[in-house]
This record gives C-alpha cells, sequence and structure tokens, in this order.
C-alpha cells in the first residue's frame, strides 16, 4: 500500500481512483463498512481505492485544545486500512489555511486534479471544507460537473453498548474512558490498543515480583478509565497474555497517570525501549489503594488469576 503525505506526494501519472475521506479515527466497523464498499467499487471499476485523512485531527486546528483522544495513531489506522485492501493512503496536513480550502476549491484540487476520482464513498453525515459547508448532496452535484459517482453507505446501528446510536469514535471514545473496553470492542470490531515505548518507572513490580512494561502512550491516546485489565500485551512480533494496571497508583500516593503491562507467567523479560502494543480485553476491578502491602499483594495475585481466565475465555490460550 502506497502511503502519501500531502498532495505533491501523489505521482504526476496517478490515474482514476475510487476515494473515500475522512479522519477514520479507529477504523471502526462503521469506517471498514465503508472503507470496503470503496475498496470493492475500485475493483469493479479496476482503479485504486484511496483513503483521504488529516493530520492533526481538524478539530485540533479549527478549536485549537479539543484534539478528541484518539483510537488509533496514523500508521495503526494505515496498518487497519491495508487489511481491507486500501491501495493508498493520503495525510493531508490540516494546517489553518487548509482549513479554510472552501468545500467547491476541496473537490477540484483534491479530487479532480491530483486524485482523479472515478467514484467517491462516504458514510451519511459527511462534512467538508470551510466551516464544514459541503455535504454528500453538494458532492453529488458536483459529481455530475466534474464526472465522478458519489456513493452513500449508511453505517451500522449498534447493539446492546451503543444502546441503538450509529457505529461512531465519538461513543467508541465514551466507552473507552468508561472503562467498558467490551463495549468499545464490539464497535472496533477488534479489542482497543494502547501503544507506546517501553520506560522505567520505579520499578515496584518488579520488587513485589509481578513487574510491568511501564508504556509512555504516544500523545492523545485515548486512555481507558482508571483500572486493571485483562488483556495482550504485543511485543517483538509475540503476543502475551497480560494484566494492566490504568492509574496514578495510589498506594504509592502516585500523581502521574500511567498503563502499565504485567506479561503473566514471564519471566526476565526486558521490553526497556521497546514499541509495545497492549491490547484491552475486559475490565477487572476500580483502583483502589490498600490497608497493607500484603493485601496489595493478594489483590494483585487474585488479579492476575482473573486475568488468566478471561484472557483464556478470549483467545482459546492456556
Amino acid at each position: 500500500m502506497q502511503r502519501w503525505r500531502g498532495l505533491e506526494d501523489i505521482p504526476e501519472d496517478w490515474g482514476r481512483s475510487v476515494v473515500t475521506i475522512g479522519s477514520y479515527d479507529g477504523v471502526h466497523r462503521g469506517h471498514q463498512l465503508i472503507i470496503k464498499h470503496a475498496v470493492d467499487r475500485a475493483r469493479d471499476l479496476g482503479v485504486p481505492a484511496v483513503v483521504v485523512t488529516f493530520d492533526p485531527h481538524p478539530s485540533e486546528v479549527v478549536r485549537p485544545g479539543s484534539h478528541p483522544p484518539l483510537l488509533a495513531p496514523h500508521h495503526r489506522r494505515a496498518e487497519l486500512m491495508a487489511d481491507l485492501g486500501v491501495d493508498a493512503v493520503l495525510i493531508l496536513p490540516f494546517t489553518t489555511e487548509f482549513s479554510k480550502l472552501s468545500a467547491a476549491d476541496f473537490v477540484v484540487k483534491v479530487l479532480v486534479d491530483r486524485l482523479r476520482a472515478k467514484a467517491v464513498v462516504e458514510g451519511p453525515n459527511f462534512r467538508f471544507g470551510h466551516k464544514a459547508a459541503g455535504n454528500v448532496d453538494f458532492l453529488t452535484e458536483q459529481g455530475r460537473v466534474y464526472d465522478f459517482e458519489v456513493e452513500v453507505v449508511d453505517l451500522y446501528v449498534t447493539g446492546e453498548a451503543g444502546g441503538g446510536e450509529p457505529f461512531s469514535s465519538t461513543l467508541t471514545r465514551r466507552l473507552v474512558a468508561e472503562g467498558d473496553v467490551g463495549g468499545a470492542a464490539e464497535i472496533l470490531g477488534r479489542p482497543h490498543r494502547v501503544e507506546g515505548v517501553v520506560v522505567r518507572g520505579a520499578q515496584r513490580g518488579r520488587e513485589l515480583g509481578f513487574p510491568t512494561a511501564n508504556v509512555e502512550t504516544l500523545p492523545h491516546t485515548a486512555i481507558p478509565a482508571d483500572g486493571v485489565y485483562a488483556g495482550l500485551l504485543h511485543a517483538q512480533g509475540e503476543m502475551m497474555p497480560a494484566a494492566i494496571s490504568v492509574g496514578t497508583n495510589p498506594q504509592f500516593e502516585g500523581t502521574e497517570r500511567t498503563v502499565e503491562a504485567y506479561a503473566i507467567d514471564r519471566v526476565g523479560l526486558d521490553l526497556y525501549g521497546l514499541h509495545v502494543a497492549v491490547d484491552f480485553l475486559a475490565f477487572v476491578r476500580g483502583q483502589a489503594k490498600f490497608d497493607t502491602l500484603d493485601a496489595l499483594l493478594d489483590q494483585m495475585g487474585e488479579d492476575v488469576e482473573k486475568c488468566r481466565e478471561i484472557i483464556a475465555a478470549h483467545t482459546g490460550r492456556h
């Protein structure tokens, strides 16, 4: 899959293509439906499928300080899109100047002149251009002028977790923030993932017999609510069952919020300096402060056993 940053990265001889545009944070099941439709349409037409997305998130430029927590960094989104059959991803730097581009100019400069769109596939609520003035009706009108089709894909409606709402990144972020990682996974179609480099912490886990990988998360990462979770630690191409702690470590008067993953039953694991990923499968319990260190250790032992059972049920690994 090709990855372009900015319009100038698009090859000069680029032919016609099927395009879909959006932030696509999380590449959740609603996004997947739209992207798969674009890929299928591209295959029908014998042209490549291109996803156009933005960096940073448009809201950070339009309303500084309002950057939403991100469900997936750009490299992860690109991997997920490649798995869906996308041929190229165009990341457009979203600047103040770019935010002032009218919907009509966006159509000409991006879709017509550079990507030579043969078809554009979007969800029903798609908005674009300065002050989000463009919508699918306007896009359809432009398609008649510039010779591209516009196809609108209805989003799924969630089950119990979403109370009948359409699948959305906003809903997913809310569920993650509430610690409902099971509900978030229902929308994403996979567990919510947090990535970062393993850094040295206070090393109390090692002293207590539960050495953890202290993950320095990427900026604006959507981190689940404080508590203990069952999950998976991905490092060096290996997937390991893990008990994950999110919070400020109140037992030791901590103030900094951290994500720490204990690789269950792994001895002598050294991950310092490595980029790792942590998948959250299920919430186990909230963060708590215990009266004694022994009480904490007993609880940690129980947490690990519960995590082991949950992970086995999710993955079939014992």
